[in-house]
């Protein structure tokens, strides 16, 4: 990374982007500490943002202002912000289709369980994305914490793929 970047943008993608996404955006804006600016967007997105999403940010006091469901076409658009770092957060398990993005940013996948495809009660849903927030507020943690400017390009992509193998523990 260049060692005198002190702001990073970063884009995490997946397919609906209405929820992992959008929760991962919202929060890495809240922890980053002005050293970040995150994004999101989907490969198919649902052209709104999941209410259970929204919801628990509002309940934690993580901003919504501006979130939305949308195209990461719009990222690789001439006038769209520069990017440091995309993570794809969809779940290879469940058999989703992971937007693949061309070009030198670094980039991980910490693929995680969709909340928005939980059915059941409320309360399971709710737990759902708790726990996917949980999950990324872990992994964002780790990745804000990393010495950007002292890394190379190889050494960050290592550390983001152990932080995307990395769990959490349970409280």
């Amino acid at each position: 990374m260049n060692a005198t970047a002190a702001h990073y943008n970063v884009l995490f993608l997946c397919t609906g982007n209405s929820a992992r996404s959008l929760l991962a955006e919202a929060l890495l804006n809240h922890l980053g500490g002005g050293r970040f600016t995150a994004y999101s967007g989907g490969s198919f997105p649902t052209g709104r943002p999941n209410p259970h999403a929204i919801a628990l940010l509002e309940r934690l006091g993580i901003p919504t202002a501006g979130l939305r469901s949308k195209s990461w076409e719009e990222f690789a658009a001439p006038d769209a912000p520069p990017l440091h770092f995309i993570f794809t957060v969809c779940d290879d398990a469940a058999g989703e289709v992971c937007p693949v993005w061309p070009g030198q940013p670094v980039t991980a996948h910490w693929g995680m369980a969709d909340p928005a495809a939980v059915t059941g009660d409320e309360a399971t849903v709710v737990e759902a994305f708790r726990e996917a927030f949980r999950q990324l507020e872990h992994r964002l943690r780790l990745f804000t914490s990393l010495p950007m400017a002292s890394l190379d390009h190889l050494a960050l992509t290592t550390q983001l793929h152990a932080i995307g193998q990395s769990s959490h523990v349970h409280v």
